[in-house]
């Protein structure tokens, strides 16, 4: 049953094969870029950032608000299937949130940031690259 199973779908356990190692390497590359990238103070301040600037046209501020919440749902969904394949799935599904809008967003982050061990493994990834610790709001 087993052996007929996998001879059946075997294009299948390929493709979910490389698309788990695609997701593998990925999170090794691109959440450590953007964990190292983020500022120090983020969990810190209030509403705002570069998408709500005046300083940007509306039409390129809607254009990084849709790219940035577009990159947020793709990490987004790789996190829930890290959670149960390789890679560092809570990791990045915080990542993924803070690239989202959405209400609540803030208060599920602080849930998230206060897994045993989450914070420590962000903050050593920020040391192992020069840069100062995360900060959260006490």
């Amino acid at each position: 049953m087993v052996e007929r199973f996998l001879s059946e779908n075997s294009g299948w356990l390929v493709w979910m094969g490389v698309a788990s190692a695609v997701m593998f390497v990925g999170s090794l590359v691109l959440i450590p870029i953007l964990v190292v990238r983020m500022r120090a103070d983020y969990f810190l301040r209030g509403r705002g950032g570069w998408e709500r600037s005046s300083a940007a046209h509306p039409v390129l501020r809607g254009l990084v608000l849709g790219l940035k919440n577009l990159l947020g749902v793709v990490l987004l969904v790789l996190g829930v299937a890290m959670l149960v394949g390789p890679g560092p799935g809570v990791l990045t599904i915080v990542v993924a949130l803070s690239l989202l809008n959405f209400p609540g967003k803030r208060r599920l982050e602080m849930q998230l940031l206060r897994v045993p061990g989450l914070l420590a493994a962000i903050n050593r990834l920020r040391r192992r690259a020069g840069r100062e610790p995360v900060r959260l709001p006490d």
